[in-house]
């Protein structure tokens, strides 16, 4: 197992970066795949975009502290630092996958239409 060096320790972490790298829709439906499941390989988060496109994103989100990437054999394996995170910036991560959440639920509008 070999850990990417361009993550930044615990101690390191910002909050400023932190909220930059999940300033984007495309970061954050990478970050709300990594919340359902412990470990994703880059190839498998189903976002239709070109390959350097994406791994810009993943270049991000690691920078930022977000999500640690592992290399295992040929594939990149991706998880996010939610002890760090959450020692570091209690309630923040939470936070964030919370409104992921409730943006993607359905709105219902409380208007009736006219007839």
């Amino acid at each position: 197992m070999v850990v990417l060096q361009n993550e930044p320790k615990k101690a390191d972490l910002r909050l400023t970066a932190i909220l930059y790298a999940l300033s984007d829709e495309t970061r954050l439906q990478i970050v709300h795949s990594l919340a359902e499941k412990e470990e994703i390989p880059c190839g498998y988060f189903g976002i239709d975009m070109p390959k350097s496109s994406l791994s810009h994103h993943f270049r991000v989100l690691r920078a930022a502290g977000v999500i640690t990437t592992r290399k295992e054999g040929t594939a990149l394996m991706n998880r996010l630092r939610r002890a760090d995170l959450e020692e570091r910036f209690p309630g923040v991560l939470d936070s964030i996958l919370a409104s992921i959440k409730q943006k993607r639920k359905p709105r219902v509008s409380g208007r009736m239409s006219r007839r």
